[in-house]
């Protein structure tokens, strides 16, 4: 297909006076005096090879040519106009979609809020919600297959991504509600040493993992990991069955399970964090329009990392 060479000077001087059908009338809305809109309007004749408009004295009108013309030229302006105020809406950040990963156990803190303020200042922007561990979520945003990563505990030798710390929570035991223990305000983690542990894998979430079987560690014993389950929902319904106990977040209590106690651990001085995580090298204005909203909704909580 051969490539048209239409200047859209002259596109637009076509339609303005196939609007007027006075070359008088044509300039003045063009701003320009009439010579040079005549000049133009031949210029285009000659690309084309055929006269689009027929002049007689007093009287303008299109030729069949012009009339084939008009309407495909009123399209080109139109698209390339939308075209130029969609790149600038997507520039500026009004408009696009932005690519979030996010932990399931998130979706019990920081997640609902901080979509639903980004959503009410940015209603133009598609958000693309993918629901993953933070091991895969670290893994696409190297890969460029997501935007923004909303995870636990982010790896500390990263060196590509960029992480802020936008919440720190506690720790609690999570027990079968039969459970001696559970009749306990507080649990002390040795009195965890007995009973096997229902865990997330570690290839999911190193950080996370390593973190608790490390407060076994310093309280005196190896967890003995009966059950893994690649989600908090999971690993609550295992502990409702009786097969282990586990150490979880404090925000999983929001999991409602009758046949499941949560209980404050001690020592209590131990926590977990919720990062978001981007690309240091990402220039897609949403990345930048996100983290204004974390920083904005949760200044006296926000740490870089």
């Amino acid at each position: 297909m051969e490539r048209p060479e239409l200047p859209l000077q002259q596109l637009h001087a076509f339609v303005v006076l196939a609007e007027e059908l006075h070359f008088g009338h044509a300039a003045a809305r063009l701003g320009i005096a009439q010579p040079p809109l005549s000049q133009q309007i031949r210029r285009l004749e000659d690309k084309v090879g055929h006269a689009l408009f027929s002049r007689e004295p007093g009287r303008v009108t299109l030729t069949p040519a012009g009339r084939e013309l008009l309407p495909a030229a009123r399209r080109a302006l139109t698209d390339l106009a939308d075209g130029l105020a969609a790149a600038r809406a997507v520039g500026s950040g009004r408009t696009g979609r932005l690519r979030i990963g996010f932990a399931a156990s998130l979706a019990l803190t920081v997640l609902p809020g901080l979509l639903r303020t980004f959503r009410q200042r940015f209603p133009g922007v598609h958000l693309d919600i993918h629901e993953m561990t933070s091991a895969p979520q670290i893994a696409a945003l190297h890969d460029k297959t997501i935007d923004i990563g909303l995870l636990r505990e982010p790896p500390a030798d990263e060196t590509e991504l960029g992480f802020w710390t936008v919440l720190d929570e506690p720790f609690v035991a999570v027990l079968p509600a039969t459970h001696p223990l559970a009749a306990q305000r507080v649990v002390e983690l040795g009195q965890l040493a007995e009973s096997p542990f229902v865990l997330l894998p570690r290839a999911v979430g190193p950080q996370l993992y390593d973190q608790i079987t490390g407060l076994c560690t310093a309280a005196g014993f190896t967890p003995r990991i009966a059950q893994h389950a690649v989600e908090w929902q999971t690993v609550c319904a295992l502990v409702e069955t009786g097969l282990g106990v586990s150490l979880a977040p404090a925000s999983i209590r929001r999991i409602r399970l009758k046949g499941v106690a949560f209980r404050r651990v001690k020592p209590g001085t131990a926590r977990t964090r919720i990062a978001v995580a981007w690309r240091k090298d990402d220039q897609n204005p949403l990345v930048e329009r996100l983290l204004a909203t974390v920083s904005q909704d949760r200044p006296d909580r926000l740490q870089a990392r």
